[in-house]
């Protein structure tokens, strides 16, 4: 062998030999005096498995992205003798206000008393965002900037801004800064729609203040249901206290997420975190740079899954849907003629797979609108016409009192019931037509959950409107198999399966 050709053999390094394999289409080759110099391969030998690609490098892509992340910074007044102001690590004291645990060792902040002086400006939470237009708007999480006097944003170039709180939404942890600043280095959104798992994605924040801190990964699962409004996206990329906020991105610098929240046992990061798509994100934004606020649509129903067993019980087939355990008093689902029982399937044509579907899509429904509600009842479904309502404040529904006592009493001993018909202001109390009030459970009947109180309003997907009704539904069931009845619990109504004993 020529020295020249031993010298190339000798100083072929691995970067090298990657390099050929990836422009290669994948396959390990070597230069053509190699291949020559090379011995022939046993005729038995099995072929080389091909490489599925090198690791990407993201130094393109931090040089690029990294300008438009910010770290931000928040403050409030406390009172003297404040968790704040006892010295606790102020990313620490973040960790903990975010996933609300208890403060180690530091008494609960009071309020200024009558003869307290308000205490100065403390440090209360440090997070990251980026820049979501060029003239100044910064998007971050809603529980950074929560309860917050004053909010920094420092860019990379170390330019410190006092920036204005436009809104912030809890329900999806989406909030919107403002600094007085132009020609700002703003974000690319991404398609979320074509994020796929196992793809790769970067992050940049400041975990415990380390201002533009890069991590990496893969996205781990699409549509991870953690919240009524939010499919998040799951990822393996580190998250940390302070990356809250920060942009998740695609190999093309695209935002594809905000990073929001983590799974953790210890405090720490376990190689689970969520961030929620940007398309929800910017919906969001959207609402709050034009009003400050999120309207969002709501139609007045209490729903729950539909489990495998019920699905099967009441005819619907497979698990799908979500079953409405009630209706508010006047709400437009109580006007539109929905009742407790039913499942919801569609809505506006859309099917309903599973229970978090539903919020979703009334979400993002203009209040007023029309909307058309598909249900699946006793067997049979129906479209129901609706006027979409404005979704009230949290505080604003107020826990409603349960039926009272009844004196009459039927049994049915099969099943260890004993009940009673329903009175009329009964009746209007819980917006129902008919039913029977559970007096006794016991056996099967208190096996399956049932007790004192509870109001049965149909049985083997017969409505019952009495005592008598309820005895003949019971009778055409069939014995051999789990009777499963609509039961209603205060203001909640789901389908019970009693089994009888052997």
């Amino acid at each position: 062998m020529p020295a020249k050709q031993r010298k190339t053999l000798q100083t072929l390094g691995v970067a090298a030999l990657i390099a050929a394999a990836a422009a290669g289409g994948g396959a390990w080759a070597l230069p053509e005096a190699q291949a020559q110099a090379a011995p022939a391969q046993p005729a038995a030998a099995a072929p080389a498995a091909p490489l599925v690609g090198g690791l990407p490098d993201f130094t393109a892509l931090v040089d690029r992205v990294g300008p438009s992340v910010a770290n931000i910074r928040t403050t409030e007044k406390v009172s003297k003798g404040g968790a704040a102001a006892l010295g606790m690590d102020e990313d620490m004291l973040e960790f903990f206000r975010r996933f609300g645990l208890p403060v180690p060792n530091i008494p609960k902040q009071q309020r200024p008393g009558p003869g307290d002086s308000e205490g100065e400006s403390q440090p209360s939470g440090v997070g990251s965002g980026f820049i979501l237009t060029p003239d100044g708007y910064v998007m971050t999480n809603a529980h950074v900037v929560e309860g917050a006097d004053e909010v920094i944003v420092t860019l990379t170039d170390k330019r410190e801004f006092k920036a204005k709180i436009i809104g912030s939404d809890k329900r999806t942890d989406v909030a919107v800064v403002k600094i007085d600043a132009k020609g700002l280095p703003a974000v690319k959104i991404g398609d979320v729609s074509k994020l796929k798992v196992g793809e790769w994605v970067m992050a940049i924040g400041s975990p415990f203040g380390l201002d533009n801190s890069v991590t990496a990964g893969i996205v781990s699962a699409k549509q991870r249901d953690t919240g009524d409004y939010l499919p998040f996206i799951q990822t393996d990329v580190a998250i940390n206290p302070g990356n809250s906020g920060g942009p998740l991105l695609n190999l093309r610098g695209e935002v594809v997420g905000i990073n929001s929240q983590i799974y953790s046992r210890s405090g720490g990061f376990m190689g689970i975190s969520f961030a929620i798509p940007i398309d929800e994100a910017v919906r969001v934004s959207d609402q709050l740079r034009a009003s400050g606020k999120v309207t969002r649509g709501r139609i007045g129903v209490q729903i729950g899954p539909v489990s495998k067993d019920v699905a099967e019980s009441i005819g619907l087939g497979k698990p799908r849907g979500a079953l409405v355990s009630a209706t508010e008093a006047g709400s437009p689902a109580a006007k539109a003629g929905v009742e407790a029982g039913d499942v919801i399937i569609k809505y506006n044509g859309t099917d309903i797979d599973k229970v978090s579907d539903l919020p979703r899509l009334v979400g993002n429904t203009k209040p007023g609108s029309k909307g058309t509600l598909t249900v699946f009842r006793r067997g049979a479904t129906k479209d129901l016409s609706i006027t979409i309502a404005e979704v009230e404040p949290d505080d604003a529904v107020a826990a409603r009192k349960g039926p009272e006592g009844s004196t009459a009493t039927a049994s049915a001993k099969s099943l260890g019931l004993v009940v009673s018909d329903l009175s009329a202001a009964q009746k209007k109390e819980l917006s129902v037509k008919g039913g029977v009030r559970i007096v006794t459970a016991t056996d099967a009947a208190a096996r399956a959950g049932l007790r004192e109180g509870d109001v049965v309003l149909s049985v083997a997907n017969i409505e019952v409107a009495d005592v008598k009704g309820f005895e003949a539904a019971l009778a055409k069931a069939d014995k051999n198999k789990p009777v499963n009845m609509l039961v209603r619990r205060g203001e909640w109504a789901q389908y019970v399966l009693v089994r009888p004993a052997p």
